[in-house]
C-alpha cells in the first residue's frame, strides 16, 4: 500500500521533509539494504543546494593590484568565495572580463570607462589607488620642460595610459600633436633608445623612470600634475553585483585587509611581492612610493554622492578620452556606481569596530 501525505494529499519522496517517520525509516531501511551505503549519501547529497563557486577576479602584475595578492597569500581573503587569477598583461585581463571568464577584474578607471562604452554591463566596486608620480616622462638633461619637447623624438608604449600622458604631456608644454614625433615602442626598449640617441625623451613609469634618471636623464613631467586621469579600480559584472553581493563585499574587505598589512610592513611585502612584477626589492618599494592607495573610506566617498564624487573628479578624463576616440559618449555614472552597492558598503563599515 502506498502511503500518502495526509497534508498534501501526495505520495513523499526520499527529500520531503514533511514526511511521517514510519515513511523515514523504512525508506532508509531499503536504501540501506538495497542500494548500499554509497547510494545512501548520494541521495542525501541530492537534497542540498550545490555550493556556490568562487568569484573569479584576474589582474595584471602591477603593484598598484598587489594587496589583493597580499591578502590571498598571507590567507586574508576568503578563498571559498573569491578566487585571485593573475594574467601577463590588462590587455588579457580585459579580454578574459569582456568573454565572461572573469567575475571581477583590477582595471584603470579608463579601462571600465571603455568596456562600458562598449556596452558591457560593468559595475565599479572600489577605488584602489591612483599613479601620484609613478608614471613619468624623461629626457635628456638638456630638456628641462615639456615645452622644450618641440621639434623633439618621443618613445610611447602603445596603451591608453601612454597616450593619456602624451596628451596631457603637450598640453603642459603647449604643444599640438605634430610638433613632436612620436615613435611608438615597448616600454623595456625607452633606456636603450634614450641612450643611443634614437629618442629624445620617453613616457615610462616606475621603475623603469629609475633606471633612466640614474643613467642621467632628467624627469620633467609626472602623474602629479594629472590628478584623477590614471587610477586603478576594482570591477565586476553587473549580474555578479545582484545575484553575489555577500561575494563582492568578501572580495573588497580581503582587498582592505591586504592594504593594510601591506602599509604595516612594506618592507616584507616587497620581499614577497617583488618576484611577481619582475623588480627587486628596493625598486618595489620606489615604484609604492610613486602610488596613492585609498582607504576604505576615501573609495567609499568616491562611489557616493548624487552626482558621484569620482564622476565629478574623472570629468577630464572622460572628456580627453572622447576627445581622443576612445569614448562614444560621456559615461553614465549613475550607472557604473550602483547606489544599493554604496550603501552596502556604508553599513558594514558602521557596523564594524
Amino acid at each position: 500500500m502506498t502511503h500518502v501525505s495526509p497534508s498534501t494529499g501526495r505520495s513523499p519522496t526520499p527529500c520531503d521533509t514533511r514526511v511521517v517517520p514510519l515513511f523515514v525509516w523504512r525508506c532508509l531501511r531499503r536504501l540501506l539494504s538495497g542500494l548500499g551505503v554509497a547510494a545512501l549519501a548520494s541521495a542525501l547529497t541530492a537534497c542540498q543546494p550545490a555550493p556556490t563557486p568562487p568569484l573569479k577576479v584576474g589582474m595584471n602584475p602591477w603593484v598598484g593590484y598587489d594587496p589583493l595578492v597580499l591578502a590571498r597569500d598571507k590567507a586574508l581573503l576568503d578563498t571559498k568565495l573569491v578566487k585571485v587569477v593573475e594574467l601577463s598583461s590588462s590587455s588579457e585581463a580585459l579580454r578574459h572580463f569582456r568573454n565572461g571568464l572573469l567575475d571581477g577584474a583590477a582595471l584603470t578607471l579608463d579601462e571600465a570607462l571603455r568596456l562600458a562604452d562598449e556596452g558591457v554591463d560593468v559595475r565599479i566596486v572600489a577605488v584602489l589607488s591612483a599613479s601620484a608620480g609613478a608614471d613619468v616622462v624623461v629626457a635628456r638633461s638638456d630638456i628641462r620642460s615639456p615645452a622644450e619637447l618641440r621639434g623633439r623624438r618621443l618613445a610611447v608604449e602603445k596603451t591608453t595610459v601612454g597616450a593619456l600622458m602624451l596628451q596631457r604631456l603637450l598640453q603642459a608644454g603647449g604643444l599640438q600633436p605634430h610638433e613632436v614625433a612620436v615613435q611608438n615602442m615597448e616600454a623595456s626598449q625607452h633606456l636603450t633608445a634614450l641612450r643611443t640617441g634614437r629618442v629624445d625623451a620617453a613616457v615610462t613609469f616606475e621603475p623603469l623612470a629609475g633606471a633612466m634618471r640614474a643613467a642621467g636623464f632628467s624627469a620633467i613631467f609626472d602623474s602629479r600634475q594629472m590628478s584623477g586621469d590614471i587610477v586603478d579600480v576594482l570591477v565586476v559584472h553587473e549580474r555578479v553585483l545582484a545575484r553575489h553581493a555577500d561575494q563582492v563585499e568578501a572580495l573588497a574587505a580581503g582587498w582592505q585587509r591586504g592594504l593594510q598589512a601591506m602599509q604595516r610592513e612594506p618592507q616584507l611585502a616587497a620581499q614577497v611581492l617583488a618576484v611577481g612584477v619582475d623588480l627587486t626589492p628596493a625598486d618595489y618599494l620606489a615604484t609604492l612610493q610613486g602610488l596613492r592607495f585609498y582607504s576604505a573610506q576615501e573609495s567609499l566617498a568616491l562611489l557616493s554622492g548624487h552626482p558621484r564624487e569620482l564622476g565629478q573628479q574623472s570629468e577630464g578624463l572622460a572628456l580627453t578620452l572622447q576627445l581622443m576616440g576612445l569614448l562614444k559618449e560621456s559615461p553614465d555614472w549613475g550607472r557604473l556606481l550602483d547606489e544599493d552597492w554604496a550603501q552596502r558598503l556604508r553599513g558594514l563599515q558602521e557596523r564594524q569596530p
